[in-house]
């Protein structure tokens, strides 16, 4: 099976160790570890306050923005448009990075090195060339191996560049650093999952999405199929508000105050690919001969020859530069911001969390008020106890609930998937209508329009949607986990309105009639029912898994507690 090279696009602790430690390793290991527990953080760092544009109504960007509010006659002061399409999702931030008149401001948990994001950080260098202040804030936990060659961004002018919650040691080697940080466990574990993407404080996105091939349907191996929204207006100002707050605050560190330039190239790969930010950054430089070819011109027009482990080719068109935002069929909405405070990830931070204080927690409080019915869409769907009291008293009112999440072969973090077994047979005897994505993915099955076809890919779950009554729909960052309740920081908004819940409804449903197993018990037993006209029949072991990756599974389970998933 061809999978992506890259890291773990959703961080898990118990995933992320996949590798056994083999004798010949004892030395290196022993001596990386020692230097990073000799290793510290900056103690006096010099961290400029800025925040937001002041007035974005004065950028083509708001002006647009104010023209569409009043053709549209409403009193709602937020637009919105749903992003299913993996070339929307592309477009649209290359469009408002090309548009941007004044600010730039991009949070992400990941920015993977490779062909896709290396076009998107060519046009910010380039928006920061004519003016624009660009802020890029970064989770650290992904920033090692090729993908820290991200971090030359920093070094731009006109580019400001902070990582959140940093962690000690060297970025050579994931497998090391995961290692090197196991005396401060509690602090790795907390992550910054926030993605958000603001153009001159008027337009913003936000969803599930980070940045990279394999989120933008381009991968070889694994493409996640994905949700966001576009969002303008005051919801897109309260995003940036949000931003601000994380950007200044003490956990983020300019990447300045922790490593050079020459650091940066130290942990360049040897041979491969050339990461964005380098010296060269011509896209047809950056693919090994043997792997794949890009050849584009400045019209836009882009193709890709993929080849196959059996040495098949395929000549596959990718992403153009541009789309025209204002011929999206814009919803104007009342909504709101759920965000968590930078406060929940600080290493002195109750891990138990403040009741009701969180971006999870306000989304159960909303789920509490459901009448008739609620469609969860989580890839990494670990209940616990609470939450599944709060499902049940949902099904003893009749409300029906329908879950999309990953199957075990579809799921990129196997260990998550430890956690949700757990549940899964409480959740059907309940009444929880269960369905599991298909890793295998029909080309027909395009409502999240990201399986692109490429030769050996597979699809893996990444959107996170809730839609309740038919007329509240939630976008957002966060899973129905533990991990995204108790540790992760998480955004999200809240948008009440039939029509785009309907559109998102209509994203869904195909996948749950055509692209996934339905779970159900029969005689007390599991049992995956496959889409209707598959040709598939129905099984009573985890599809599509190998034997060797259901033992694993069996074997991780007994020491995976659940907010560690």
């Amino acid at each position: 099976m061809h999978t992506t090279t890259a890291p773990l696009p959703d961080h898990r602790f118990f995933a992320g160790i996949r590798r056994r430690i083999r004798l010949q390793w004892l030395a290196p290991l022993f001596l990386g570890i020692w230097l990073a527990g000799c290793a510290s953080l900056p103690d006096h760092v010099d961290r400029p306050i800025s925040t937001a544009l002041a007035n974005p109504a004065e950028t083509r960007i708001g002006s647009m923005v104010a023209q569409r509010a009043a053709t549209a006659s409403t009193r709602n002061d937020s637009g919105f448009a749903l992003v299913g399409s993996a070339e929307l999702a592309f477009t649209s931030r290359m469009t408002l990075i090309k548009a941007a008149q004044k600010t730039l401001d991009l949070q992400y948990y990941a920015i993977l090195a490779d062909e896709t994001t290396e076009r998107m950080m060519e046009a910010l260098r380039e928006a920061a060339g004519r003016g624009v202040r660009v802020r890029i804030l970064l989770d650290d936990f992904n920033t090692s191996g090729k993908n820290a060659q991200i971090l030359k961004l920093a070094f731009e002018p006109n580019i400001e560049m902070r990582l959140f919650n940093p962690l000690r040691g060297g970025r050579a080697s994931m497998f090391f650093r995961l290692l090197s940080n196991l005396g401060d466990a509690q602090r790795m574990q907390r992550r910054m999952h926030n993605k958000i993407f603001v153009a001159d404080n008027a337009v913003a996105i936000t969803g599930g999405r980070n940045l990279g091939e394999t989120y933008f349907g381009q991968s070889d191996g694994t493409n996640f199929i994905d949700i966001d929204v576009l969002a303008a207006g005051r919801i897109a100002r309260e995003l940036s508000q949000s931003f601000d707050q994380y950007w200044n605050n003490p956990l983020a560190y300019p990447v300045q105050s922790l490593m050079t330039v020459k650091d940066i190239d130290a942990v360049r790969p040897a041979a491969g690919r050339t990461s964005p930010g380098s010296d060269n950054n011509a896209a047809e430089a950056t693919m090994p001969a043997d792997t794949a070819q890009t050849a584009q011109d400045r019209s836009g027009s882009i193709t890709r020859v993929s080849t196959a482990p059996n040495g098949a080719t395929a000549t596959i068109p990718t992403l153009p530069d541009s789309t025209d935002l204002r011929l999206l069929p814009w919803t104007w909405a009342s909504s709101a911001l759920l965000v968590d405070k930078p406060s929940k990830i600080a290493p002195d931070a109750d891990i138990a969390g403040d009741p009701q204080d969180t971006a999870v927690d306000g989304l159960l409080q909303l789920m509490s008020q459901a009448k008739t019915d609620l469609l969860i869409v989580s890839p990494y769907f670990v209940p616990g106890e609470l939450m599944m009291k709060q499902f049940a008293s949902l099904r003893e009112r009749g409300i029906r609930i329908r879950v999309l999440t990953n199957s075990l072969a579809s799921n990129d973090a196997p260990a998550a998937h430890v956690g949700y077994a757990r549940y899964r047979e409480r959740l059907l005897r309940m009444g929880v209508e269960i369905h599991e994505m298909r890793a295998e993915q029909e080309s027909s099955i395009t409502s999240f329009a990201l399986f692109t076809g490429s030769i050996g890919s597979r699809a893996s779950l990444h959107a996170k949607v809730v839609v309740m009554d038919s007329r509240l729909l939630v976008v957002g960052s966060m899973n129905l986990d533990l991990r995204s309740q108790l540790q992760n920081s998480e955004v999200a908004i809240v948008i009440r309105n039939r029509t785009l819940s309907a559109q998102a409804t209509s994203m869904i449903e195909p996948v749950l009639a055509s692209g996934s197993y339905q779970v159900d018990l029969v005689d007390g037993k599991l049992v995956w029912h496959p889409p209707q006209g598959s040709g598939l029949k129905d099984v009573s072991v985890e599809p599509d898994a190998s034997l060797g990756l259901r033992l694993a599974v069996k074997l991780i389970a007994p020491f995976a507690p659940d907010e560690m998933l």
